[in-house]
């Protein structure tokens, strides 16, 4: 399927991946036959595990894939920016290497968006057992509430059953669509992240634009989890604590007695060592 990327309604898919082997190939086989999508741009992150021999076969049968390999891991945040800057397409799905599209999915979002009026929506995220995600549907966290209540510190929210688009605080990073102008207008994503929390802030800050986020309840995504992260576990755990505390410090730091930060700062870094093990006994 040929979409021009010069029209109103065709979409850039942005792919960042990493160690990716396991399912990248079949991530961009589906995204090859999505409705509606004009470009695809993956930014690779280091991978040495077959990831970019995958990704250059498909793209020397398929015109609109373009391929960015950067030497190191600069952060997903930095290669998503990339991805949307190298595309011109009116609107911008970011979508994991772990994400399997069907062929209507990202179409079907794009028309949700349209008549909500929504600056970024995604999807219901479910693996391979059914089991649904719930980072799909998120408030903002509230770090001095979670110091009272660990409750707090549980951000998922239930679906509506009587909403088709839902508005929430923030959805999952695996699945955004937004219009190119509403991710330009914030400057994209924060490259401040390395790894976890950037989707929060990008939703965060769409909100305080002006912007709906929300999710789409009738659409419901395949999502194989933590393909990327396995690797690399005390990694991922450090950048995402570091996320954690980045995100603090932009939204409610500054509202905050010294007191509270500071028992914010020992909160998230005496989780850090639990919350690393717990991820090497699940290798």
């Amino acid at each position: 399927m040929n979409c021009s990327s010069e029209s109103a309604d065709t979409i850039a898919a942005v792919v960042v991946s990493h160690q990716s082997a396991e399912t990248i190939g079949d991530c961009l086989q589906r995204l090859r036959q999505a409705q509606g999508v004009g470009e695809i741009r993956v930014v690779d992150n280091g991978s040495d595990d077959g990831t970019l021999e995958i990704v250059q076969r498909l793209a020397l049968v398929d015109p609109r894939l373009h391929f960015i390999g950067n030497p190191d891991n600069p952060g997903f945040a930095v290669a998503c920016n990339q991805g949307a800057t190298d595309s011109q397409a009116p609107w911008l799905a970011f979508v994991n290497p772990d994400l399997l599209v069907e062929p209507d999915t990202l179409a079907r979002l794009r028309t949700h968006a349209v008549a909500s009026g929504a600056a970024l929506l995604g999807a219901d995220l479910v693996d391979e057992a059914g089991n649904h995600d719930v980072a799909a549907r998120r408030r903002d966290p509230d770090f001095a509430a979670m110091l009272a209540s660990p409750a707090a510190a549980r951000l998922g929210l239930a679906a509506d059953p009587a909403l088709v688009v839902q508005p929430v605080d923030a959805v999952s990073g695996a699945l955004m669509l937004t219009p190119r102008p509403w991710f330009e207008r914030v400057g994209g994503f924060d490259e401040g992240y390395r790894l976890h929390a950037e989707d929060l802030d990008l939703c965060r800050r769409i909100r305080e634009a002006g912007g709906q986020v929300a999710v789409a309840n009738d659409i419901a995504v395949l999502h194989v989890r933590g393909v990327s992260s396995r690797a690399r576990p005390l990694f991922v755990e450090w950048h995402k604590h570091r996320g954690l505390w980045r995100y603090f410090r932009k939204f409610e730091s500054p509202r905050r007695g010294v007191a509270t930060r500071l028992a914010v700062w020992l909160a998230i870094w005496a989780r850090f060592p639990l919350a690393a093990l717990k991820r090497i006994l699940d290798r």
